[in-house]
């Protein structure tokens, strides 16, 4: 599947849907905060556009409001935003690693656990260590 890219708002929109399920586009207007909410025009037309690049599909229709679900999962676009992160960096994954260690976002059993992984990875011959 080709990887989808989205704009913060779009994001936003992800975001609602991932946590409501199937809903309209009022429903996800409702989900933003009051203060500083989208007008419904922007949220429609984001929302039109999320289905257009396949992140949203209308699953049914209801009077004449359209029910959108997503398309595409949370863990989908948060490795892509990660791809993008360290493709900010060259590619390189010391300057993200240092920063979250640095902020106290990074703990030792986190560490741990990522040793895990590439120890499984390394044993399945995933990786190039």
């Amino acid at each position: 599947m080709a990887r989808i890219s989205l704009a913060k708002l779009e994001l936003r929109i992800m975001e609602a849907v991932w946590k409501l399920g199937p809903c309209s586009v009022r429903e996800i207007l409702e989900a933003f905060p009051e203060k500083g909410r989208p007008a419904y025009t922007t949220i429609q037309t984001t929302v039109y556009r999320l289905e257009n690049k396949g992140a949203l599909r209308c699953v049914k229709r209801i009077s004449n409001a359209n029910i959108f679900e997503a398309a595409i999962s949370r863990d989908e676009v948060g490795k892509g935003l990660l791809d993008d992160l360290l493709a900010l960096f060259g590619g390189g994954t010391k300057p993200v690693m240092a920063h979250l260690i640095e902020s106290g976002k990074l703990t030792l059993d986190d560490m741990k656990e990522a040793e895990d992984l590439l120890r499984e990875h390394r044993r399945k011959g995933k990786t190039r260590c």
